[in-house]
């Protein structure tokens, strides 16, 4: 697929032709990459498409998706940036992939979060659910962006509760913008820091597959 952003994808073991299957596109953290963010969800790879899609901006060992001012701050042109072509990456992915349009997902830590929630708000009800851990929705996404509808968007944010980066009162701000615009959201916390521990990972993967089983008995 071309495109400007480098990215891993699992697909199905018994993958059929002609059959369209759901999509995670996993983001990672500041200084992470495509394959950390993978490795937290590898356990779906044969009931779900998995993209991990790894930052254009070199950060320290590894990669970040838009730089910052200040944690909370993002620069705002290549926040921008940003947005605009992962957008643009989950629309050319759907036209490369057998990928379900109606069962996308996306998941983030930290970064990833950050543009999964913003994303949502972005695409609307093209996205079927989003899971952000540890994340924030900057202001100017909340001010100024045009936002759609995500009414009909899934939602799965937790929080670490001493997480030292991002405050546990933005965890809970994230969940009230999101409960007063969509009608499926789930807030859970975590005794850890900015980090995501195995009870968050498993809990991730337990939402993810009752949304695909939700589906699969519609």
């Amino acid at each position: 697929m071309d495109g400007q952003l480098t990215y891993k994808i699992y697909l199905p073991r018994n993958i059929k032709e002609g059959e369209k299957y759901p999509v995670i596109y996993a983001m990672h953290g500041m200084g992470s990459d495509e394959e950390d963010i993978l490795s937290l969800i590898g356990e779906l790879k044969n009931d779900f498409i998995l993209i991990g899609i790894r930052g254009s901006i070199i950060q320290g060992r590894g990669f970040a998706y838009f730089s910052i001012k200040g944690y909370g701050n993002p620069d705002r042109e290549s926040f921008d940036k940003a947005v605009k072509s992962l957008e643009e990456f989950i629309h050319n992915a759907a036209v490369a992939y057998p990928i379900d349009n109606n069962r996308q997902y996306l998941l983030g830590f930290s970064q990833g979060s950050i543009l999964s929630m913003s994303l949502a708000l972005v695409m609307g009800n093209k996205v079927k659910g989003i899971a952000a851990l540890s994340g924030y929705i900057p202001r100017f996404v909340k001010e100024e962006y045009k936002i759609k509808s995500v009414e009909d968007v899934s939602v799965f944010i937790s929080h670490g509760e001493f997480d030292p980066i991002f405050p546990l009162d933005i965890g809970k701000d994230n969940y009230e913008f999101f409960r007063e615009r969509s009608r499926n959201v789930i807030f859970k916390t975590y005794p850890s820091g900015h980090e995501v521990s195995l009870k968050n990972i498993n809990d991730v993967i337990r939402w993810l597959n009752d949304e695909r089983q939700k589906e699969v008995k519609k």
